[in-house]
């Protein structure tokens, strides 16, 4: 007779590899230790609601009308920086760069270290090849134009934060992984060595060469299995090497936390706040661009003006209901209304926050459909709304 330890073993032996691993041993026991779990999974700093009755549904016919999914989709090609392995190889002249690689993907050259955030290089945010998100924009640049990696961080197992063949390209790398709590055992059956995985509960801080790296809290959830047992952690970073510091928020809805993570890690040079993927069927757990330009002021101490805020988690995969170009629009509005220094580079573009920055709406463009096209969203009038490809979800309601 088959013992209930060998089925589970055979069970893990016919997941796809990647779904990852579940914590156990020594790293679950940690897990079951941290003041963040409770009840067997993670509890987020400010609770989040549940969803309405009947928002599931409403959803599934919103996302999938064919009409809708045109105007979630840029109108033609998104412009793509044409950065080298020669631009990034060049020092940065301040101490500080910042390149966005689309989606929350960021290369962070900070004090002569080089950070990249959530390398996401898949052509699809799914576990499978053939279905799931498809990019909107190729890669800026292959892995092997980025140069020497110091350190990969990751906010959380998502599938368009944690994505395994790129994982795997660093595999055989010196590069260290930061990683929130329970996601080390992913990476560890994707080929990475426990010696260079730092797994952080949050508040809990790692040396990495000339950097600190800090675990802050955010309010998301995780998972990437058929069954979500919420038992990874998710976290926004702090990172400070001798002369900079840089935030990352990962995905997070909005909380009053972010005044206490920039009153002990702050002020920033940089902030790379999320501002996509947001609806009104998820509240609590994605934050709009009004939300991400208030968590950016924040961290800053209350004085916007402070840093550079980069918007990220938008313009590469098709995850949510709105417009695809209303995140940028409305985080510049937004910023504008509190004086707050918000960098618009094209996916790929580098800049250095401690001088010029780019501002220029890149995206326009790309979103802007013919005055005869149905999907073209117009005013009351009957004339096409510049820069927006559908009203907002407020406006639909």
């Amino acid at each position: 007779m088959t013992s209930p330890r060998s089925l589970r073993s055979g069970f893990r032996a016919l997941r796809p590899a990647a779904f990852g691993a579940d914590p156990t041993g020594e790293r679950l026991a940690r897990i079951q230790r941290s003041p963040h779990f409770a009840d067997g999974s993670f509890r987020n700093p400010t609770g989040v609601r549940p969803p309405l009755a009947g928002s599931k549904a409403r959803f599934a016919r919103m996302y999938f009308d064919k009409e809708q999914r045109l105007r979630r989709a840029p109108a033609g090609p998104v412009p793509v920086h044409p950065t080298t392995r020669a631009d990034l190889a060049e020092r940065p002249a301040t101490g500080l760069r910042i390149t966005w690689m689309g989606h929350s993907s960021v290369l962070a050259e900070i004090d002569g270290h080089r950070v990249l955030f959530d390398p996401v290089w898949g052509e699809r945010c799914s576990p499978f090849a053939f279905a799931g998100p498809r990019r909107l924009h190729p890669v800026p640049l292959p892995l092997a134009a980025l140069g020497p990696v110091d350190v990969v961080v990751i906010s959380h197992d998502h599938y368009d934060h944690l994505d395994m063949p790129t994982i795997r390209r660093f595999a055989g790398t010196d590069t260290v992984f930061a990683v929130p709590l329970g996601v080390g055992a992913h990476l560890e059956r994707w080929g990475v060595s426990s010696d260079r995985l730092r797994e952080l509960d949050w508040q809990e801080s790692t040396r990495i060469g000339g950097l600190t790296l800090t675990a802050t809290p955010a309010r998301h959830f995780c998972g990437r299995g058929l069954r979500n047992q919420q038992n990874t952690l998710w976290a926004s970073w702090a990172v400070a090497g001798d002369t900079h510091r840089v935030f990352h928020s990962g995905d997070t809805g909005y909380f009053p936390g972010f005044l206490d993570i920039g009153a002990e890690h702050g002020p920033f040079d940089a902030t790379m706040i999320q501002i996509g993927a947001y609806s009104d069927f998820w509240p609590d757990i994605h934050m709009t661009p009004e939300e991400g330009v208030r968590a950016h002021r924040d961290l800053q101490g209350g004085v916007a003006a402070a840093g550079v805020m980069l918007p990220i988690h938008w313009a590469t995969f098709n995850l949510a209901p709105h417009p695809w170009a209303e995140p940028g629009e409305d985080t510049l509005g937004a910023a504008a209304r509190i004086g707050a220094r918000v960098a618009s580079p094209a996916p790929g573009e580098p800049f250095e926050p401690g001088a010029a920055v780019p501002g220029t709406p890149w995206w326009r463009a790309s979103s802007q459909r013919p005055a005869g096209d149905p999907t073209a969203p117009t005013t009351a009038d009957g004339k096409v709304r510049d820069g927006e490809l559908m009203p907002s979800m407020d406006d639909a309601q």
